[in-house]
């Protein structure tokens, strides 16, 4: 099968033009031979001067993805098509940090402000790993912080980026510094505020945040509120 024709590209009713474009800038990256890229997945959502983009992909096997505001389609898929060439090459690699914010990542900002509405409300089974490979996935998966359970001390936590190459590492509950990481982690000198999803949001808001870590006030698992492309909000809340 062609490679572009096995890219699932959503929502379905997109113009010819604009898919075609699309999955012909995906296709020449996923099949350029220097890694096996399968499950292959476009979104594309927007309106007239602002496309918000992302692409998923699994890298010899590993989850991989892409997510940036653009301008037009044709700005959204070069540049898709340019960052998901650099995170095949850092996935087949040995694992350096990533230099942040990329270059090209987000030539059109995330709004600092918006609506204190939570849109979505997410329930992920949250993975217990160490904090190294915790920035491992946050850099794989393109994401700004990233929620998980460290079974160091079975708290909940999240990493996040400082500076352009350095991680800092939050938790429910103060705890002492991982052991020997192999990241260049810093450890947040403060737990995470126990908050209800209100007053999250409202500090979110008030101090121009793009994300907020903090503990349900009755239950003290972590949580993991933040500002989506579109300016509004969205909430990670631990299943179980």
């Amino acid at each position: 099968m062609d490679v572009a024709e096995s890219i699932t590209l959503h929502p379905a009713g997109l113009p010819g033009e604009a898919a075609a474009l699309a999955r012909a800038r995906i296709a020449t990256v996923a099949q350029d031979g220097s890694a096996l890229v399968e499950a292959v997945r476009i979104r594309l959502a927007g309106a007239p001067g602002r496309v918000l983009a992302q692409v998923n992909a699994e890298v010899d096997g590993r989850r991989v993805r892409v997510q940036l505001a653009a301008r037009g389609i044709g700005e959204a898929a070069d540049r898709l098509a340019d960052e998901l060439r650099q995170r095949i090459r850092a996935v087949s690699a040995s694992w350096r940090p990533r230099p942040w914010p990329s270059a090209t990542a987000r030539a059109v900002d995330l709004p600092a402000t918006g609506s204190e509405r939570i849109v979505r409300v997410k329930s992920p089974s949250l993975v217990w790993c160490s904090p190294d490979a915790a920035v491992r996935t946050l850099d794989a998966m393109d994401y700004d912080v990233h929620l998980f359970t460290d079974p160091a001390t079975e708290t909940d936590a999240v990493v996040h980026r400082v500076g352009p190459t350095g991680y800092r590492l939050a938790r429910t509950r103060p705890a002492a510094p991982p052991q020997r990481p192999a990241t260049p982690l810093t450890l947040s000198p403060h737990p995470a505020p126990p908050l209800t999803e209100q007053q999250a949001a409202t500090r979110l808001t008030a101090a121009e945040l793009p994300y907020l870590f903090f503990t349900d006030p009755t239950t003290r698992r972590g949580r993991l509120l933040y500002r989506r492309l579109d300016g509004d909000l969205a909430l990670l809340v631990p299943a179980g």
